[in-house]
C-alpha cells in the first residue's frame, strides 16, 4: 500500500508518496471549474445564442493570470516558447504555447503584450507553473508573478474578464461602446471606453465567431457586465452559464487540458519545486496506460505547426525540428455516432448492468479525460475533451490518432467506460464498459466566422 500524501508537498514528494504520476492523478474527479452558474436560461439556449445573435461570457474566474516584465521579458519568453516574437509589438496578443526538453506539450495561453517590457498571459496553470519556475531559477533580469485561478483560490481575480461572440457581437459592442469601436484585427486590443470606464478590448472569438475579449479592474466589472446586457436587450442576447461555455472549445479545435508533459526524469527539479496543490491535474477515461509518457502529446500533433517558428532557441526546439514534418499523429474531430449513445442512454431503462452515463453538454469526470480510440482491433489513439452542440446536433470531440486514421470520413471505435467500471472513482456510477462508433472530422469542425 502506498503512503498518504497531502497539498502542502511537492508533486514530486506527491508522486512517491502515491507510487506512480497515474495513481495520483487517477480518480480525483473534478474541481470547482468557476464562480459562474451552471446555467442562466438553459444550456441548449445559451448555446443557441452564439450562432444566432450575441452570447455573453464571464471568464474573470477558471484561468491563471501570469505576469512577467523587466529587460529581459521578451528573451524569457522566447528561451521558453515555441512561438516567434518577431513583431510582436504592444497591442498583440498570441497563443503561447511551451514545450519540454523533449518536445512534449506542456501547456498554452494567451499571452497580451501590454507595455513595453511587460506582458500578461491568461489561461490555464500548467505554462504558468513553467514559467513561473524558469522566472525563478533562471538567470533573467525580470519580476513575475502567477494568480491562481480565482475560483479555486476563493478570491477576488485582479480583472473581470468578458466575452461577447455572435453574429450580433460587433452591434453590441458598437452601442455599448461610448465613442466608436477602433477597426481592430484579429488578436489586437486597444483600450476603449464603455459607462466611462476604461476597458481593454480584443477582437476575438470562440465557437468560429466574431466577437471580442475585454478586461479591467475586478471592481469596475458589474458596471461593464450591465452596460454590455443592456446593449444587447434588442439583439436577445444571453449569458453563458459554466456548462455551455465550456461546449464551444469542441467547435474551435481547442484542446483546453491534457496532461502537461512534466513527469521525466528531466524535469524532476521542477516537480521538486511545484507544488502538488497547484500542479495536480485528474486523469480519468478508458484509456488505461502505466506509462505516463502515453498520455502526452506535441505542440505538432495538436496543430500548432503554424505557431511553430524555429528563428530563435527555445526549449524543445530539436526535437519539434525532428516531428514537424512527419508527425506519427494528427488532432481531429469525432462525431459520436447518435444510435449508439441512444443505445448508451437506453441501458438505463433495461434490466442488468447499465453503460456509463453521458451527462449533457459537457460529459467530464476528470480534468483530463481520455478514451481510448480503436481502428482494425489496435488502439490508434486517444478521444478527449468532448461536448454535445445543439447547433450540430451532434456530440463532438476532439482527439488524437495516428495519421493513417486522421482521414475525415475514417470510422473509429470509442471505448466509454472506466476500465474498473467505476469501482475505484467517486465521481462516477459502476457501469460496463461499451463501444461508441465515430467518423472522423476536421480540427477546427466548423467555418471559422471570427
Amino acid at each position: 500500500m502506498s503512503r498518504t500524501w497531502s497539498f502542502s508537498d511537492s508533486m514530486e514528494e506527491a508522486i512517491e508518496a502515491a507510487g506512480s504520476p497515474l495513481d495520483l492523478m487517477r480518480n480525483l474527479g473534478v474541481g470547482r471549474f468557476t464562480k459562474v452558474p451552471d446555467e442562466y436560461t438553459h444550456w441548449i439556449e445559451e448555446q443557441r445564442a452564439w450562432r444566432e445573435s450575441v452570447a455573453f461570457a464571464d471568464q474573470s474566474y477558471h484561468m491563471t493570470d501570469f505576469r512577467v516584465s523587466g529587460p529581459d521579458a521578451e528573451q524569457f519568453l522566447a528561451d521558453h516558447a515555441v512561438n516567434s516574437f518577431e513583431g510582436f509589438t504592444v497591442g498583440k496578443a498570441k497563443q503561447l504555447v511551451v514545450a519540454n526538453p523533449n518536445g512534449d506539450f506542456i501547456g498554452d495561453a494567451i499571452l497580451f503584450h501590454e507595455e513595453e517590457d511587460a506582458y500578461l498571459s491568461v489561461g490555464a496553470a500548467a505554462a504558468h507553473n513553467w514559467l513561473l519556475y524558469n522566472a525563478e531559477t533562471g538567470d533573467y533580469d525580470v519580476e513575475a508573478s502567477l494568480q491562481g485561478r480565482p475560483a479555486a483560490t476563493r478570491e477576488d481575480p485582479e480583472n473581470y474578464r468578458f466575452q461577447v461572440q455572435g453574429p450580433d457581437a460587433v452591434d453590441v459592442m458598437r452601442e455599448a461602446a461610448d465613442d466608436d469601436l477602433p477597426d481592430l484585427n484579429f488578436f489586437n486590443f486597444e483600450t476603449i471606453s464603455i459607462d466611462g470606464h476604461d476597458v481593454n478590448l480584443l477582437r476575438h472569438g470562440m465557437a468560429g465567431e466574431a466577437g471580442f475579449e475585454f478586461w479591467g479592474p475586478y471592481e469596475e466589472g458589474d458596471a461593464v457586465r450591465d452596460a454590455i446586457l443592456e446593449a444587447g436587450e434588442d439583439y436577445d442576447i444571453r449569458r453563458l452559464g459554466a456548462l455551455s461555455y465550456q461546449t464551444a472549445n469542441v467547435i474551435l479545435g481547442w484542446l483546453p487540458l491534457v496532461v502537461p508533459a512534466i513527469y521525466g526524469d528531466e524535469m524532476e527539479d521542477y516537480r521538486e519545486w511545484l507544488d502538488v496543490g497547484r500542479g495536480l491535474l485528474s486523469v480519468g477515461g478508458s484509456f488505461d496506460s502505466d506509462d505516463i509518457s502515453d498520455y502526452y502529446v506535441t505542440p505538432v500533433e495538436l496543430g500548432y505547426g503554424h505557431i511553430i517558428n524555429f528563428d530563435h532557441d527555445f526549449v524543445g526546439k530539436e526535437a519539434l525540428e525532428e516531428e514537424i514534418d512527419n508527425p506519427e499523429r494528427k488532432k481531429v474531430t469525432l462525431e459520436w455516432d447518435g444510435d449508439d449513445l441512444v443505445d448508451v442512454y437506453g441501458s438505463l431503462f433495461e434490466d442488468g448492468e447499465t453503460k456509463k452515463y453521458v451527462n449533457l453538454p459537457h460529459p467530464r469526470d476528470a480534468a483530463c479525460h481520455y478514451d481510448e480510440v480503436r481502428a482494425d482491433g489496435e488502439v490508434v489513439g486517444v478521444s478527449t475533451d468532448k461536448s454535445y452542440v445543439y447547433n450540430e446536433r451532434k456530440l463532438l470531440s476532439l482527439a488524437v490518432v495516428d495519421t493513417e486514421y486522421a482521414e475525415p470520413g475514417t470510422e473509429v471505435t470509442l471505448t466509454w467506460g472506466e476500465p474498473d467500471g467505476g469501482e475505484n472513482n467517486p465521481a462516477v456510477e459502476r457501469h460496463e464498459e461499451t463501444t461508441i462508433t465515430a467518423t472522423v472530422a476536421p480540427a477546427p469542425y466548423g467555418q471559422d466566422k471570427r
